[in-house]
């Protein structure tokens, strides 16, 4: 479809399909039509079941698990667009897997972000957009522009709407150091102060709580991440703002990987409720009753129409 005077198209391989749907739904298009799957040796297939040439590709998809299939799927889709002679190709990643093996925590550790940076520039992708990347540094492992997004408007837009008036009954609380500057933007969006639970990890996915920096007793509390993997890290912190006094928490992130103990974690915690955005489609299983996924596609949405206009896309977010 002609959108702007440009030839836009959006496909989706396995994991981000009613994102791409929603995106599509937002700036009025029809999703591209490609055929994703597995030889009967279990390599990826990918089949363009329409045509590509001099059209502007975008590409909706999250690298979450299972991680290197969907890798795989990104990476031959877009070959597969680049040889049809598409006239750019951006690589739309919610949510950006291997982001935390961003440095080398230990001697002859990899660094697979800029790794995984290398095979998405390599596989033909002229840009990249992704949202709340774990570590801002990713930017610069690419040799290609990436536009980052940010997924604290959405979060704190709905519980400014929800807090109202009673917004000096709630403290936003960063649960540890690495989230403060996340946290911090997102107290000043809803008017709330802020609160630091200062931990150590002796191991990984493995967190101990040693103190909360600031006055949390008598307030509703509002966790900020990124991202909830194990959900250590944030259990751990509404335990420790629940035994200092608080009246409740709600835990608030971007991506939703639920990995391992993660949903039995949450059922037994003291969080009465988690958003989370869809930037990872939750299997029904995953969907506890604790869990409420907003939608980040009209972000997306309007990412993708400015820069298909060759307008700025950092405005969004000022």
């Amino acid at each position: 479809m002609n959108l702007h005077g440009k030839d836009i198209k959006i496909f989706s391989a396995g994991s981000s399909k009613n994102m791409a749907l929603s995106i599509c739904s937002c700036l009025g298009l029809t999703p591209g039509r490609c055929a994703v799957g597995k030889f009967s040796d279990g390599e990826t297939s990918v089949s363009l079941q329409e045509s590509v040439r001099g059209s502007s590709c975008f590409i909706v998809q999250s690298t979450c698990a299972p991680v290197n299939d969907n890798l795989m799927e990104l990476l031959i889709l877009i070959d597969a667009m680049r040889r049809a002679s598409a006239n750019s190709i951006t690589a739309v990643i919610p949510y950006f897997g291997y982001a935390r093996q961003d440095r080398k925590a230990k001697a002859r550790d990899p660094i697979s972000a800029k790794l995984v940076a290398d095979l998405i520039s390599t596989a033909g992708a002229d840009r990249v957009v992704s949202l709340d990347l774990h570590a801002a540094q990713i930017q610069g492992f690419f040799n290609i522009p990436v536009d980052h997004l940010l997924g604290a408007p959405i979060l704190a837009s709905y519980m400014k709407d929800r807090i109202g008036p009673a917004v000096d009954e709630y403290v936003v609380v960063s649960p540890d150091l690495g989230s403060v500057t996340r946290s911090r933007n997102f107290a000043e969006r809803i008017g709330c102060p802020l609160a630091i639970v200062d931990k150590r990890r002796p191991r990984a996915n493995v967190s101990e709580v040693m103190n909360v920096i600031g006055d949390v007793g008598g307030r509703h509390i509002v966790l900020v991440d990124d991202m909830i993997d194990t959900a250590g890290t944030l259990c751990n912190a509404a335990k420790a703002v629940m035994e200092r006094g608080a009246l409740s928490v709600t835990a608030c992130a971007s991506h939703g990987v639920l990995s391992g103990p993660a949903l039995e974690r949450l059922e037994e915690s003291p969080i009465d409720e988690v958003i989370l955005l869809d930037t990872i489609e939750l299997p029904p299983e995953k969907r506890i009753p604790k869990i409420r996924q907003l939608s980040a596609a009209p972000v997306f949405a309007e990412a993708i129409s400015r820069i298909n206009e060759d307008r700025p896309v950092s405005p969004m977010f000022v």
